[in-house]
């Protein structure tokens, strides 16, 4: 594999790698406080709440990843009857309709940070601003946008076939990426 490739393929994956990053983060954390407050009786005052705040931003990188593999849930049932190329379509349009709720998130939010902003508003134990904490708001929305048009882009312009994650045989797609099995 060269570079370009491994750049690509680093970008196309950087929200997981995020994800995976704050859950190790936000799960070391909690068990380095429970031993804490278990063996030592004492407790770190900061420890949950920044625990709490990756986890929040892990869930809405966690959005994004879901977004990336098109695998947001969707009640398409009704859409089995029309050939592939015309639910493809209806789905475009269905998130046609997502991105526009993602440029309200987007502006919305960004008014509250700037709002935040102007009369701070402190975390309890960090003292960190809440504006910091809440940029995940607009960064997510706007990162689940260009992963939405990529996933049409890929459907409807490229024709990539984007299979649904829960019909997806993880043995047949480890294989895929390890290679075959040693013997």
């Amino acid at each position: 594999m060269n570079t370009k490739e491994i750049l690509k393929r680093f970008f196309d994956n950087i929200e997981s790698y995020i994800c995976q990053v704050l859950l190790a983060f936000f799960i070391t954390l909690l068990f380095i406080q429970i031993i804490f407050r278990e063996v030592f009786n004492y407790t770190l005052s900061w420890g949950e709440e920044l625990a709490r705040f990756s986890f929040v931003w892990f869930v809405y990188f966690g959005a994004v990843v879901a977004a990336r593999m098109a695998a947001h849930n969707r009640v398409t049932f009704q859409f089995k009857k029309f050939p592939p190329k015309v639910q493809n379509y209806i789905e475009a349009f269905a998130d046609l309709i997502w991105l526009f709720f993602n440029v309200v998130m987007i502006y919305k939010s960004i008014f509250l940070i700037k709002s935040m902003m102007k009369f701070t508003y402190m975390s309890p134990t960090l003292g960190w601003s809440m504006a910091y904490v809440y940029l995940i708001f607009p960064i997510a929305f706007a990162l689940m946008s260009v992963r939405v048009i990529q996933v049409n882009y890929l459907k409807l312009v490229k024709g990539v076939d984007i299979r649904d994650p829960d019909k997806i045989d993880m043995e047949e797609e480890y294989q895929k990426i390890s290679g075959p099995k040693s013997s």
